[in-house]
């Protein structure tokens, strides 16, 4: 059976993974992260341990969903963000060429300034500005430099099992008859399920390479918070304010791309996988929320 390490397992897409893979007699998932009990503690940013795990598993695959995704935190925490989000990656890939192992690496849209008037490809320059962008293009660079195998996988406004967006707008909801949420932010909206899907997809094959995988379609911050409720049957009024009103009532906030479309163009050219519409994926993800 061939085993796959999983970095960052508790998180939202280390659980979609899990999910997806659950009955699944090919692939055995080696868990990992940091400081959780109850799953094997890997520190990424140290490249001893590292290397150790992957000898001692010798895995197929690696699956590096750890990351400082904490956008204004890291621009106070610059040393934590490079840590983990540049110098993990480099170490993963390390071991992975030393292994014989594929690695998959996921990343960010805010590797792009996020002004630009289309969806970005991967074929498109990049140009971050906030801490978050800046240290994740760092740890693109270094799985090119180190690792032999790779794909590098960059989303956007992921949501899944944990802490995101959607539960915190349904919390909201609960003791706010309304809330405000940014209108001039775009972008799509992706399910780790199906972020999971793509993973899946991309592993077994030799198609190495940098993709961009979101779900299709966008739409602005406000407009997610107005179909969740709607499929939840809330009542709650979303209303609209602009990113210069979100940041005079939150001075401390990094800045946000405003327009953060990717166009998963690689994923259409070099293969069959399509992502579900963000729309169809949020009603799929509501229909099963706990």
């Amino acid at each position: 059976m061939k085993k796959i390490i999983i970095t960052g397992a508790n998180g939202q897409l280390g659980r979609a993974v899990n999910e997806l893979y659950k009955d699944n007699n090919e692939y055995e998932l080696v868990n990992t992260d940091f400081n959780v009990e109850g799953i094997r503690n890997l520190d990424i940013t140290n490249l001893e341990d590292v290397i150790a795990l992957f000898e001692e598993v010798k895995p197929y695959a690696v699956i590096n969903c750890a990351a400082h995704t904490a956008v204004d935190l890291c621009e106070v925490q610059k040393d934590a963000a490079y840590k983990i989000n540049a110098i993990g990656p480099r170490n993963l890939s390390i071991a992975a060429t030393k292994v014989g192992a594929k690695i998959v690496h996921i990343s960010t849209d805010y590797v792009f300034r996020g002004d630009e008037p289309e969806p970005r490809t991967e074929f498109d320059a990049v140009g971050p500005k906030a801490m978050y962008g800046i240290t994740k293009l760092q740890g693109e660079n270094f799985v090119k430099q180190f690792a032999n195998e790779w794909f590098i996988i960059r989303t956007a406004w992921l949501y899944g099992d944990g802490k995101n967006f959607v539960k915190t707008m349904l919390r909201l909801s609960e003791s706010h008859d309304q809330i405000t949420v940014v209108d001039d932010q775009i972008g799509s909206p992706t399910s780790a399920k199906e972020l999971a899907k793509a993973i899946a997809y991309l592993i077994p094959t030799e198609k190495y390479g940098l993709y961009h995988g979101t779900c299709e379609g966008q739409c602005s911050w406000a407009d997610f918070t107005k179909e969740i409720f709607r499929l939840a049957g809330k009542d709650t009024k979303v209303i609209p304010v602009t990113s210069a009103q979100y940041k005079e009532m939150n001075p401390n906030s990094a800045d946000r791309p405003a327009f953060s479309v990717l166009e998963n163009y690689m994923f259409k050219l070099t293969t069959d996988f399509m992502f579900a519409d963000w729309k169809d994926a949020i009603a799929d993800y509501m229909s099963n929320l706990k």
